[in-house]
C-alpha cells in the first residue's frame, strides 16, 4: 500500500490506543476494495478530545474517525449532527467528515455486539442479561440487547447515576423491558457482559464477582487485546461459554466504512 496525497485518511482516537484493531481491519478491507484509503492510531488524553477533534475537522482529505475509550460520551458534543441511535444513547463511535467540515456521528458498538454473539450461536431473544457498565459502549449494547428482545436486563456500573440514567433512556425507548440496577453478583442471568475498560491493563480489578459465575452462563466481553482477559479466563474456570471481543469488531467493520463513506 501505497500512501501518496491523494489517500484518504481516517482515524481511530483512543487513550490507550496500544489495544486497537481497528485500523488493521479497515485498512484490509479498504485494500481489498480497491480503495487509497489509510487509517491511523491517533492517542488523544480525555482533556485534549476537544482541541484533536477541532484538528481532525480541518483536515479536508479526512473521511472520518472511529472513536473508542474513554471517549465515546464525550465526543457526542464536539459534533454537529447525531443519528438517531447517537442521539439516544448520547454516545458515538463513528465520526464521518463531509466536506463542508460538519461532524456527522453515530453509534454501531451494539448493532456489533448482538451481530458477534449470533455469529457465535447465541441467540440474545429470550435471554436475562448482566451488564457492566453505563459508558458509551454499554449504552449501545443495552440499546440494542433490549431490541434483540432480551427478557430482562441488569445494569450494573460503579457510578449509580450513570446507570440510572441509561436506565431512564431504555424506558423511553423500551418501556416494557424490566430493566433493573444491581451489584458485582451475575447471578440469575443467562449472558453476562463486560462493557467496560477494566481488563485492558494487568492490574485492572475484575469488573464482576466471578466466584458467583456458574457452567449455564454465556460470559462475553467487549476488549479485545488481551484477547482473553482475566474475566474470561475465570468465566472458562467456571466453565461457563465464554464470547471473545473481536467479533464485535469484525461485525461493525463494513458499516464503520460505509458511515465514513469509504
Amino acid at each position: 500500500m501505497e500512501i501518496t496525497g491523494k489517500t484518504r485518511i481516517c482515524a481511530i482516537i483512543a487513550d490507550p490506543v496500544h489495544h486497537v484493531k481497528t485500523p488493521q481491519g479497515i485498512n484490509r478491507l479498504c485494500q481489498e476494495a480497491g480503495k487509497d484509503v489509510a487509517m491511523l492510531a491517533v492517542q488523544v488524553a480525555a482533556a485534549d478530545l476537544p482541541d484533536a477533534v477541532r484538528g481532525l475537522r480541518a483536515m479536508q482529505n479526512l473521511a472520518g474517525f472511529v472513536v473508542t475509550v474513554p471517549h465515546k460520551t464525550a465526543v457526542v458534543k464536539l459534533c454537529d449532527e447525531l443519528s438517531e441511535d447517537a442521539a439516544r444513547m448520547q454516545a458515538v463511535n463513528v465520526v464521518r467528515r463531509r466536506p463542508d467540515g460538519t461532524l456527522f456521528g453515530a453509534i454501531l458498538d451494539g448493532k456489533g455486539f448482538v451481530a458477534g454473539l449470533r455469529e457465535e450461536g447465541i441467540e440474545p431473544a429470550g435471554l436475562s442479561a448482566y451488564l457492566v457498565g453505563a459508558g458509551g459502549a454499554a449504552s449501545a449494547i443495552a440499546h440494542a440487547l433490549a431490541e434483540a428482545g432480551v427478557s430482562r436486563l441488569t445494569l450494573a456500573n460503579r457510578t449509580k447515576e450513570k446507570s440510572q440514567a441509561l436506565r431512564a433512556r431504555l424506558a423511553d425507548a423500551y418501556p416494557v423491558l424490566p430493566v433493573s440496577l444491581g451489584g458485582r453478583d451475575p447471578q440469575g442471568h443467562d449472558l453476562v457482559i463486560n462493557a467496560t475498560s477494566l481488563g485492558l491493563k494487568p492490574e485492572d480489578p475484575l469488573p464482576l464477582d466471578v466466584t458467583q459465575l456458574s457452567a449455564d452462563q454465556v460470559v462475553a466481553e467487549i476488549i479485545m487485546d488481551p484477547a482473553e482477559t482475566p474475566l474470561l479466563k475465570a468465566a472458562k474456570r467456571q466453565g461457563c461459554t465464554v464470547q471473545y471481543g473481536s467479533p464485535m469488531l469484525t461485525n461493525q467493520l463494513k458499516l464503520m466504512a460505509e458511515a465514513m463513506g469509504l
